[in-house]
C-alpha cells in the first residue's frame, strides 16, 4: 500500500523519485523535492459578507496586518448589548455593597411610626367596644370587627419594624456573592462577545506573503471556509524525501546544501524536521533490496537570504 503526500506537487514527484530509485540514476546521495512554504489558511468563524479586502494578493505582509473584514453590524449589536449587561449587575453588586440610603431608613422608620399609631387607635377602639358590649351598647359583631382591626394592625406593625431591621442590617453576604458571580458572568460574556467582533477582522498570524483571496469583496462566506491564505515564513525550505539507506545518517538540526534548479550554486539549509515513518508501508515485511527504496520525508529550511525564491522550483539535496 502506498501513502501519497496531499501536496499535488508531491504526487506529481514521487514516481519520478521511485523510478529513478529504482533504476539507480538519482544517484545515492541525492534527496528530491521542491521548495515549499507552510501554508495557513485563515478562515471565516461566522456566515457574513465580505466588506473590505485591503491587501493585493502576492503581497508581503507581517503578523496582524488585516487581510480581509467581514459586516459587523449585528455583532457590534450583541458587544453593545453584553456591555449594557455588565453595567447593570455592577450597578446591582456597587447598591448591595453601599447598602441603603438614609432617606430609605427614615421612610422605613416613619412606617414603623405610623403602624404603631394605627395599633394603638385600633386597640383603644376596641378596649372601648369591649367595655360597651357588656352594657348592650355594641353588637357582637362590631366586637368582632374592631378585634380583627386591631390584629390587622399589629401585624402591619411587625411587618414595618422587619422592612427597617432589614435596612440597618445592611446586604446579606450571600447576596453579594450572588451579585459578584452575576458581574463575573456578564463580564465573560462580554469578553466572549468581543473576540468574537475581533474575529470579524481577518488579520495576518505570521509573516509572509498573502498567496490566495478565495472570496470576492460583497460575497458572503461559508462558515468555516478559507478568507485568505498565506505563505508563512520570510524563506521556503526544501520538502524533500531521503532514501531508506541515508536515514540514519540524517537528523534534525544537520547542515545539508540544497541545489535549486536555476542557481549555479548550492544554498546551504538546516534538517528542521525528518519523519519517523517511511512513506511506503508496510516496512517490515521488505527484503533488504526493497527497502533500499523506502523514502523518509524531510525538510530542509533556507537562510533568509533565500526569501525571494519561488514555490514549487525542484531541488536536490546532498546527503552525507
Amino acid at each position: 500500500m502506498t501513502v501519497i503526500w496531499n501536496r499535488a506537487s508531491l504526487i506529481r514527484l514521487v514516481p519520478a523519485i521511485l523510478l529513478l530509485g529504482g533504476c539507480g540514476q538519482s544517484g545515492p546521495d541525492l534527496a528530491l523535492g521542491t521548495l515549499e512554504r507552510d501554508r495557513i489558511a485563515l478562515t471565516a468563524t461566522v456566515a457574513e459578507v465580505i466588506v473590505a479586502l485591503p491587501v493585493a494578493e502576492g503581497t508581503q505582509v507581517t503578523d496582524g496586518t488585516l487581510l480581509a473584514r467581514l459586516n459587523d453590524q449585528v455583532q457590534q449589536a450583541t458587544v453593545a448589548r453584553a456591555a449594557a449587561e455588565v453595567e447593570q449587575a455592577r450597578a446591582r453588586l456597587a447598591k448591595l455593597r453601599n447598602g441603603p440610603r438614609p432617606q430609605e431608613i427614615a421612610a422605613a422608620r416613619a412606617k414603623v411610626d405610623g403602624a404603631e399609631a394605627e395599633l394603638r387607635e385600633a386597640e383603644i377602639t376596641y378596649q372601648r367596644n369591649k367595655e360597651l358590649i357588656e352594657r348592650k351598647s355594641v353588637s357582637k359583631a362590631e366586637l368582632d370587627r374592631t378585634l380583627a382591626l386591631r390584629d390587622a394592625a399589629q401585624a402591619s406593625l411587625g411587618q414595618a419594624e422587619q422592612a427597617l431591621a432589614e435596612l440597618n442590617a445592611g446586604s446579606r453576604k450571600e447576596d453579594l456573592a450572588a451579585a459578584e458571580a452575576e458581574l463575573s458572568a456578564a463580564e465573560a460574556q462580554h469578553d466572549y462577545e468581543q473576540a468574537r467582533l475581533a474575529e470579524l477582522s481577518i488579520t495576518a498570524t505570521r509573516d509572509g506573503v498573502l498567496d490566495s483571496l478565495p472570496w470576492n469583496l460583497g460575497e458572503r462566506v461559508t462558515l468555516g471556509s478559507p478568507v485568505a491564505v498565506m505563505l508563512a515564513g520570510a524563506a521556503p525550505y526544501a520538502r524533500v524525501y531521503v532514501p531508506e539507506p541515508h536515514r540514519v545518517k540524517v537528523k534534525q538540526g544537520d547542515r545539508l546544501r540544497v541545489r535549486i534548479d536555476g542557481l549555479a550554486e548550492p544554498i546551504a539549509g538546516e534538517v528542521r524536521w525528518i519523519s519517523a515513518e517511511p512513506a511506503f508501508t508496510p516496512y517490515y515485511a521488505l527484503n533488504a533490496e526493497d527497502r533500499s527504496r523506502l523514502m523518509y520525508l524531510a525538510e530542509v529550511q533556507l537562510p533568509d537570504s533565500a526569501a525571494d525564491l519561488p514555490n514549487g522550483v525542484p531541488v536536490q539535496v546532498e546527503l552525507p
